[in-house]
C-alpha cells in the first residue's frame, strides 16, 4: 500500500512538473517551445536525399526539378548542405552550397554550368528567390534558433493536431520578411505549419508541411513540404524520398571548390 501511495504521489509530482515546462511569460515561452522543437532535428549526424522541386505558376502549369541534397550537422553551428540539380536538361549540373550559422550571415554559394562559374549569395539577397521557386534563399538550410526571436501565441487546433502557435522574429536586418507564425505539433514538436509576413507587414506565403515519417526511430522529416505564395498566385512543392542517415559525410564533401565536380 505504501509504495502504491508512493508511486501515485510521484506520478501527480510528474504531472504537475510536465504541465510547468513552459514559463508564463510570452517570450521566453515562444523561444522554450522553439528549442524544443529544434531539439528534434539534432543528433543526425549527416543524410542524403531526393527531392522533386514542383513548380506551379498562376496558371496551374507545372514544371518539375529533381535534386539530390546532402546534409552535415555541424557541432556548435548550422547545418551544411549541398543540393545538386539533376534533371531537366536546363538546369542539370547547377549546385547550391549553404553554410547555415547560429549567428551571423549565412555562407551560400550557386554553381551555374552554362556560366561555368560559382556565385556567392550576398547576404543582402538572401530574401531573394532559390531558382525560380516560392522558397528564398533564406527559406533552406537549417533554421536555426538564435536567428529569431519568439513570442508565444495561443494553444490551437490544426487539423486535429494540438499545436502552440509562435511567432518569431528575424534578427537579420536583410530578412525579407517581418515575422513568420509558426505551428508547432505539442506532442512530437515538429512544425506543421509557417506563415510568412514580408516587409510591409502582408501575408505573403504560407508553408505547409505534411506527411511526416520517423526514420531510425528518432528523426522525425516531412516528405512533403507545399510554399504557396499569396500574392503572386504561384507555389512549389519539396517532394522527399529515399532518406538515408550515417553516411560519414565529411566537411570535405562541402567544399566551394568541389563545386564544379558535385554529382
Amino acid at each position: 500500500m505504501k509504495r502504491l501511495l508512493l508511486t501515485l504521489v510521484i506520478a501527480a509530482i510528474s504531472g504537475i512538473s510536465y504541465a510547468a515546462t513552459f514559463s508564463a511569460d510570452p517570450v521566453k515561452k515562444g523561444e522554450e517551445i522553439a528549442l524544443k522543437s529544434a531539439a528534434v532535428n539534432d543528433g543526425f549526424g549527416d543524410s542524403v536525399a531526393k527531392m522533386e522541386m514542383i513548380l506551379k505558376n498562376q496558371h496551374g502549369q507545372s514544371s518539375t526539378r529533381y535534386i539530390k541534397l546532402k546534409t552535415l550537422e555541424v557541432k556548435n553551428d548550422g547545418d551544411k548542405s549541398i543540393s545538386i540539380f539533376s534533371r531537366p536538361r536546363d538546369v542539370k549540373g547547377t549546385a547550391f552550397l549553404s553554410f547555415t550559422h547560429k549567428t551571423g550571415d549565412d555562407d551560400r554559394w550557386l554553381y551555374l554550368p552554362a556560366l561555368r562559374r560559382v556565385k556567392r549569395i550576398s547576404s543582402s539577397n538572401q530574401s531573394g528567390p532559390f531558382m525560380g521557386s516560392e522558397f528564398a534563399y533564406e527559406d533552406l538550410g537549417s533554421q536555426e534558433v538564435e536567428k529569431f526571436t519568439y513570442k508565444y501565441i495561443r494553444d490551437e487546433n490544426l487539423g486535429g493536431k494540438e499545436t502552440h502557435v509562435i511567432e518569431r522574429y528575424p534578427v537579420d536586418k536583410n530578412s525579407g520578411y517581418t515575422k513568420q507564425t509558426v505551428w508547432v505539433d505539442q506532442a512530437a514538436f515538429t512544425v506543421q505549419k509557417i506563415e510568412f509576413f514580408d516587409r510591409r507587414g502582408s501575408h505573403l506565403k504560407t508553408l505547409m508541411y505534411k506527411k511526416y515519417q520517423k526514420f531510425e526511430n528518432k528523426h522525425w522529416r516531412a516528405l512533403l513540404m507545399e510554399m504557396e505564395n499569396h500574392q503572386s498566385g504561384k507555389s512549389t512543392s519539396l517532394v522527399w524520398s529515399d532518406y538515408q542517415f550515417g553516411l560519414g559525410l565529411t566537411s570535405r564533401d562541402f567544399s566551394k571548390n568541389s563545386l564544379k565536380r558535385v554529382r
